[in-house]
Protein backbone atom coordinates (compact mmCIF):
# COMPACT_ATOMS: atom_id res chain seq x y z
CA UNK A 1 0.00 0.00 0.00
CA UNK A 2 2.88 2.38 0.64
CA UNK A 3 4.75 1.76 -2.57
CA UNK A 4 1.21 2.41 -4.47
CA UNK A 5 0.85 5.87 -2.59
CA UNK A 6 4.44 6.86 -3.22
CA UNK A 7 3.78 5.44 -6.95
CA UNK A 8 0.71 8.25 -7.01
CA UNK A 9 3.04 11.05 -4.87
CA UNK A 10 5.20 10.64 -7.27
CA UNK A 11 2.92 10.81 -11.10
CA UNK A 12 1.47 13.85 -9.12
CA UNK A 13 4.34 15.54 -8.60
CA UNK A 14 6.01 14.95 -12.35
CA UNK A 15 2.53 16.19 -13.58
CA UNK A 16 3.06 19.35 -11.91
CA UNK A 17 6.63 19.72 -12.77
CA UNK A 18 5.36 19.33 -16.27
CA UNK A 19 2.99 21.65 -16.00
CA UNK A 20 5.12 24.40 -14.33
CA UNK A 21 7.19 23.57 -17.42
CA UNK A 22 4.41 24.42 -20.05
CA UNK A 23 3.03 27.07 -18.07
CA UNK A 24 6.50 28.97 -18.29
CA UNK A 25 7.43 28.25 -21.81
CA UNK A 26 7.83 31.63 -24.41
CA UNK A 27 4.25 32.47 -24.54
CA UNK A 28 2.76 33.89 -27.74
CA UNK A 29 3.21 37.40 -28.50
CA UNK A 30 6.79 38.10 -27.04
CA UNK A 31 9.25 39.75 -29.69
CA UNK A 32 12.07 37.99 -31.35
CA UNK A 33 14.31 41.07 -30.63
CA UNK A 34 14.34 44.25 -28.56
CA UNK A 35 14.85 46.42 -31.32
CA UNK A 36 10.64 45.14 -32.42
CA UNK A 37 9.50 46.95 -28.81
CA UNK A 38 7.62 49.91 -29.89
CA UNK A 39 8.55 52.03 -26.77
CA UNK A 40 6.08 55.00 -25.57
CA UNK A 41 5.47 57.33 -22.31
CA UNK A 42 2.73 57.87 -20.20
CA UNK A 43 2.00 61.79 -19.38
CA UNK A 44 0.03 63.41 -16.44
CA UNK A 45 -0.49 67.15 -16.36
CA UNK A 46 -2.06 66.96 -13.58
CA UNK A 47 2.00 65.39 -11.70
CA UNK A 48 3.86 67.92 -14.21
CA UNK A 49 2.12 70.80 -12.28
CA UNK A 50 2.37 69.44 -8.86
CA UNK A 51 6.61 69.22 -9.68
CA UNK A 52 6.17 72.79 -10.48
CA UNK A 53 6.79 72.58 -14.43
CA UNK A 54 5.47 74.19 -17.42
CA UNK A 55 3.37 71.53 -18.45
CA UNK A 56 3.07 72.66 -21.95
CA UNK A 57 6.76 72.92 -22.17
CA UNK A 58 7.05 69.93 -20.19
CA UNK A 59 4.83 67.92 -22.79
CA UNK A 60 6.22 69.33 -26.18
CA UNK A 61 9.90 68.19 -25.28
CA UNK A 62 8.82 65.16 -24.54
CA UNK A 63 7.11 64.61 -28.09
CA UNK A 64 9.87 66.70 -30.24
CA UNK A 65 12.75 65.74 -28.13
CA UNK A 66 12.19 62.25 -26.71
CA UNK A 67 9.97 61.25 -30.08
CA UNK A 68 7.76 58.04 -28.34
CA UNK A 69 5.82 56.27 -30.06
CA UNK A 70 2.93 56.74 -28.49
CA UNK A 71 1.77 58.46 -25.29
CA UNK A 72 -0.41 57.12 -22.35
CA UNK A 73 -2.34 60.30 -21.62
CA UNK A 74 -5.27 60.28 -18.40
CA UNK A 75 -7.97 62.49 -19.16
CA UNK A 76 -9.00 63.98 -15.70
CA UNK A 77 -12.63 64.60 -15.01
CA UNK A 78 -11.86 67.54 -12.76
CA UNK A 79 -9.45 69.12 -15.56
CA UNK A 80 -12.50 68.81 -18.43
CA UNK A 81 -15.97 69.06 -15.57
CA UNK A 82 -14.86 71.94 -13.18
CA UNK A 83 -18.56 73.07 -13.12
CA UNK A 84 -21.32 70.14 -13.33
CA UNK A 85 -22.42 69.94 -17.09
CA UNK A 86 -19.71 72.48 -17.90
CA UNK A 87 -16.86 71.20 -20.31
CA UNK A 88 -13.80 72.33 -21.23
CA UNK A 89 -11.87 70.27 -22.94
CA UNK A 90 -9.08 72.66 -24.39
CA UNK A 91 -6.12 71.44 -22.76
CA UNK A 92 -6.74 67.88 -24.16
CA UNK A 93 -7.65 69.33 -27.36
CA UNK A 94 -4.13 70.86 -27.81
CA UNK A 95 -2.27 67.57 -26.34
CA UNK A 96 -4.37 65.55 -29.15
CA UNK A 97 -3.28 67.99 -31.80
CA UNK A 98 0.32 68.41 -31.00
CA UNK A 99 0.68 64.98 -31.11
CA UNK A 100 -1.03 64.80 -34.27
CA UNK A 101 1.35 66.99 -35.52
CA UNK A 102 4.41 65.07 -34.60
CA UNK A 103 2.75 61.73 -35.65
CA UNK A 104 2.25 60.47 -32.29
CA UNK A 105 -0.26 57.95 -31.45
CA UNK A 106 -2.27 58.54 -28.20
CA UNK A 107 -3.81 55.83 -25.44
CA UNK A 108 -6.45 58.10 -24.01
CA UNK A 109 -6.97 56.86 -20.26
CA UNK A 110 -10.62 57.37 -18.78
CA UNK A 111 -12.88 56.75 -15.45
CA UNK A 112 -12.73 56.50 -12.17
CA UNK A 113 -9.57 55.43 -11.58
CA UNK A 114 -6.69 56.87 -13.22
CA UNK A 115 -2.96 57.08 -13.02
CA UNK A 116 -1.27 59.26 -10.22
CA UNK A 117 -1.75 59.58 -6.79
CA UNK A 118 -4.47 59.49 -5.56
CA UNK A 119 -5.46 57.46 -8.05
CA UNK A 120 -9.35 58.37 -7.99
CA UNK A 121 -9.56 61.74 -9.14
CA UNK A 122 -12.63 63.91 -9.29
CA UNK A 123 -13.92 67.58 -9.18
CA UNK A 124 -14.69 68.90 -5.96
CA UNK A 125 -18.35 68.96 -6.38
CA UNK A 126 -18.70 65.94 -7.04
CA UNK A 127 -17.37 64.73 -3.65
CA UNK A 128 -21.12 65.63 -2.50
CA UNK A 129 -22.81 63.40 -4.59
CA UNK A 130 -24.36 60.04 -3.16
CA UNK A 131 -22.19 56.99 -4.57
CA UNK A 132 -25.06 56.60 -7.35
CA UNK A 133 -25.26 60.08 -8.30
CA UNK A 134 -21.41 59.77 -8.71
CA UNK A 135 -21.32 57.17 -10.64
CA UNK A 136 -23.90 58.52 -13.16
CA UNK A 137 -21.55 61.78 -13.60
CA UNK A 138 -18.77 59.39 -14.20
CA UNK A 139 -20.19 57.77 -17.27
CA UNK A 140 -21.37 61.21 -18.32
CA UNK A 141 -17.41 62.27 -18.32
CA UNK A 142 -16.67 59.13 -20.20
CA UNK A 143 -19.26 59.22 -23.27
CA UNK A 144 -18.29 62.74 -22.89
CA UNK A 145 -14.62 62.09 -23.61
CA UNK A 146 -14.87 59.05 -26.18
CA UNK A 147 -17.46 61.32 -27.75
CA UNK A 148 -14.96 63.98 -28.35
CA UNK A 149 -11.64 62.15 -29.37
CA UNK A 150 -13.07 58.83 -30.92
CA UNK A 151 -12.70 60.19 -34.61
CA UNK A 152 -9.01 61.92 -34.12
CA UNK A 153 -6.94 60.21 -36.39
CA UNK A 154 -3.73 59.47 -33.94
CA UNK A 155 -6.35 57.95 -31.23
CA UNK A 156 -4.46 54.31 -30.68
CA UNK A 157 -6.71 52.89 -28.02
CA UNK A 158 -8.67 54.16 -24.65
CA UNK A 159 -7.58 52.71 -21.45
CA UNK A 160 -10.71 52.61 -19.30
CA UNK A 161 -9.42 52.46 -15.38
CA UNK A 162 -6.07 51.97 -14.23
CA UNK A 163 -5.32 49.09 -12.64
CA UNK A 164 -9.19 48.68 -11.15
CA UNK A 165 -8.39 44.84 -9.19
CA UNK A 166 -5.45 46.28 -7.19
CA UNK A 167 -6.98 47.76 -3.78
CA UNK A 168 -4.30 51.18 -4.44
CA UNK A 169 -5.36 54.89 -3.86
CA UNK A 170 -7.59 57.19 -2.61
CA UNK A 171 -10.52 55.89 -3.56
CA UNK A 172 -14.08 54.59 -2.97
CA UNK A 173 -15.58 50.91 -2.67
CA UNK A 174 -14.55 49.12 -5.43
CA UNK A 175 -17.66 48.02 -7.81
CA UNK A 176 -16.74 45.45 -10.24
CA UNK A 177 -20.32 46.24 -11.86
CA UNK A 178 -19.64 49.96 -12.50
CA UNK A 179 -16.27 49.11 -14.17
CA UNK A 180 -18.11 46.48 -16.58
CA UNK A 181 -20.63 49.49 -17.21
CA UNK A 182 -17.59 51.76 -17.82
CA UNK A 183 -16.06 49.83 -19.88
CA UNK A 184 -19.51 48.94 -21.74
CA UNK A 185 -19.78 52.69 -21.80
CA UNK A 186 -16.47 53.35 -24.05
CA UNK A 187 -16.81 50.49 -25.95
CA UNK A 188 -20.47 50.65 -27.35
CA UNK A 189 -19.75 54.58 -27.78
CA UNK A 190 -16.65 53.66 -30.02
CA UNK A 191 -16.87 50.24 -31.36
CA UNK A 192 -13.59 51.30 -33.83
CA UNK A 193 -11.03 51.42 -31.14
CA UNK A 194 -9.77 48.53 -28.72
CA UNK A 195 -9.76 48.96 -25.13
CA UNK A 196 -7.01 47.98 -22.42
CA UNK A 197 -7.43 46.87 -19.07
CA UNK A 198 -4.36 47.14 -17.02
CA UNK A 199 -3.40 45.28 -13.65
CA UNK A 200 -0.65 44.90 -11.26
CA UNK A 201 2.08 42.82 -12.60
CA UNK A 202 3.19 41.77 -9.47
CA UNK A 203 -0.02 41.61 -7.41
CA UNK A 204 -2.00 39.92 -9.67
CA UNK A 205 -3.10 36.86 -11.65
CA UNK A 206 -3.90 39.09 -14.47
CA UNK A 207 -7.08 37.14 -15.18
CA UNK A 208 -10.12 39.26 -14.14
CA UNK A 209 -8.67 42.35 -15.83
CA UNK A 210 -7.34 40.31 -19.12
CA UNK A 211 -11.56 38.80 -19.28
CA UNK A 212 -12.64 42.43 -19.88
CA UNK A 213 -10.09 43.53 -22.01
CA UNK A 214 -9.11 43.93 -25.82
CA UNK A 215 -5.60 44.29 -25.03
CA UNK A 216 -4.28 43.44 -21.50
CA UNK A 217 -1.68 45.95 -19.72
CA UNK A 218 0.78 44.55 -16.81
CA UNK A 219 2.57 46.90 -14.85
CA UNK A 220 6.21 46.55 -14.25
CA UNK A 221 7.97 47.70 -10.71
CA UNK A 222 11.01 46.43 -9.74
CA UNK A 223 12.20 48.82 -6.50
CA UNK A 224 9.63 50.11 -4.61
CA UNK A 225 8.97 51.40 -0.97
CA UNK A 226 6.27 49.87 1.40
CA UNK A 227 6.16 50.08 5.05
CA UNK A 228 7.24 48.60 7.34
CA UNK A 229 9.95 47.31 5.41
CA UNK A 230 11.25 50.17 3.24
CA UNK A 231 12.61 49.21 0.20
CA UNK A 232 12.29 46.44 -1.13
CA UNK A 233 13.51 44.69 -4.83
CA UNK A 234 11.37 42.06 -6.22
CA UNK A 235 12.97 39.08 -6.69
CA UNK A 236 11.28 38.07 -9.97
CA UNK A 237 12.63 36.67 -13.25
CA UNK A 238 11.06 37.53 -16.59
CA UNK A 239 9.60 34.28 -16.57
CA UNK A 240 7.45 35.32 -13.97
CA UNK A 241 5.76 37.52 -16.35
CA UNK A 242 5.08 34.63 -19.15
CA UNK A 243 3.88 31.80 -16.49
CA UNK A 244 0.97 34.73 -15.90
CA UNK A 245 0.77 35.66 -19.94
CA UNK A 246 -0.05 31.71 -20.43
CA UNK A 247 -2.15 31.60 -17.56
CA UNK A 248 -4.50 34.49 -19.67
CA UNK A 249 -3.83 32.68 -22.78
CA UNK A 250 -5.11 29.21 -21.49
CA UNK A 251 -8.04 31.25 -20.68
CA UNK A 252 -8.31 33.95 -23.12
CA UNK A 253 -6.31 32.63 -26.15
CA UNK A 254 -4.01 35.27 -28.01
CA UNK A 255 -4.82 37.85 -26.08
CA UNK A 256 -2.16 40.93 -26.45
CA UNK A 257 -0.28 41.73 -23.40
CA UNK A 258 1.70 44.77 -23.12
CA UNK A 259 3.32 46.48 -20.43
CA UNK A 260 1.65 49.84 -19.71
CA UNK A 261 3.51 50.75 -16.67
CA UNK A 262 7.43 50.16 -17.03
CA UNK A 263 8.81 51.73 -13.42
CA UNK A 264 11.45 54.97 -14.76
CA UNK A 265 10.97 56.85 -11.48
CA UNK A 266 11.32 57.07 -7.81
CA UNK A 267 8.66 54.91 -5.30
CA UNK A 268 9.47 56.36 -1.81
CA UNK A 269 7.50 56.80 1.36
CA UNK A 270 7.05 60.65 -0.06
CA UNK A 271 5.63 61.56 -3.18
CA UNK A 272 8.69 62.64 -5.68
CA UNK A 273 8.26 66.32 -4.97
CA UNK A 274 8.69 65.57 -1.06
CA UNK A 275 11.46 63.58 -1.42
CA UNK A 276 14.95 64.76 -1.64
CA UNK A 277 17.17 63.40 -4.91
CA UNK A 278 19.51 61.49 -2.60
CA UNK A 279 16.39 59.68 -1.16
CA UNK A 280 14.63 58.88 -4.98
CA UNK A 281 18.18 57.26 -5.99
CA UNK A 282 17.82 54.90 -3.47
CA UNK A 283 15.36 53.42 -5.68
CA UNK A 284 15.86 55.04 -9.13
CA UNK A 285 19.44 55.67 -10.29
CA UNK A 286 20.27 55.54 -13.46
CA UNK A 287 22.04 51.89 -13.15
CA UNK A 288 18.40 50.77 -12.32
CA UNK A 289 16.94 52.95 -15.15
CA UNK A 290 18.68 51.02 -17.37
CA UNK A 291 18.65 47.73 -15.70
CA UNK A 292 15.02 48.15 -15.71
CA UNK A 293 14.66 48.56 -19.51
CA UNK A 294 16.50 45.63 -19.97
CA UNK A 295 14.77 43.18 -17.82
CA UNK A 296 11.32 44.61 -19.84
CA UNK A 297 13.44 43.72 -23.20
CA UNK A 298 14.18 39.92 -21.41
CA UNK A 299 10.37 39.77 -20.89
CA UNK A 300 9.25 40.42 -24.39
CA UNK A 301 6.28 42.25 -24.42
CA UNK A 302 5.69 43.88 -27.79
CA UNK A 303 4.58 47.37 -26.23
CA UNK A 304 6.54 48.94 -23.02
CA UNK A 305 5.03 52.29 -22.09
CA UNK A 306 7.80 54.08 -19.60
CA UNK A 307 6.23 55.84 -16.36
CA UNK A 308 8.29 58.95 -14.94
CA UNK A 309 8.50 61.03 -18.68
CA UNK A 310 7.65 64.34 -16.59
CA UNK A 311 10.25 63.45 -13.63
CA UNK A 312 13.06 63.11 -15.86
CA UNK A 313 11.84 66.60 -17.49
CA UNK A 314 11.99 67.57 -13.88
CA UNK A 315 15.51 66.06 -12.90
CA UNK A 316 17.09 67.66 -16.39
CA UNK A 317 15.17 70.86 -15.99
CA UNK A 318 15.22 71.63 -12.08
CA UNK A 319 17.94 69.97 -10.69
CA UNK A 320 20.63 69.54 -13.60
CA UNK A 321 21.05 65.88 -14.30
CA UNK A 322 20.29 65.28 -17.73
CA UNK A 323 20.90 61.54 -17.56
CA UNK A 324 17.25 60.30 -16.95
CA UNK A 325 15.63 62.40 -20.28
CA UNK A 326 19.09 61.34 -22.24
CA UNK A 327 18.63 57.68 -21.42
CA UNK A 328 14.82 57.47 -22.16
CA UNK A 329 15.68 59.45 -25.51
CA UNK A 330 18.05 56.43 -26.09
CA UNK A 331 15.39 54.02 -25.39
CA UNK A 332 13.03 55.69 -27.86
CA UNK A 333 15.26 55.30 -30.73
CA UNK A 334 15.72 52.35 -30.37
CA UNK A 335 12.75 51.01 -31.69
Amino acid sequence: MIKIIKKILLFILIILVLSIFYLVRKPTGIVSNARDVQWGVAFSKIFSVQLGLDWKENYLAILTDLKPATIRLPIYWQDIEPEPGKYDFSDYDWMAQEAQRQGVKLILVVGRKVPRWPECHSPSWADKLSENEKQEKIIEYISASVERYKNIDNLYLWQVDNEPFLPFGACTKFDVNFLDREIATARNMDPSHKIMVTDSGELSTWVQAAKRADIFGTTMYRVIWKSPAGYFKYPLPPKFFWLKANIVHLLYPERPIVVSELQAEPWGPKQIYDLPVDEQMKSMDINQFHANIEYAKRVGFPEDYLWGAEWWFWMKTKKNRPEFWEAAKEVMKSE
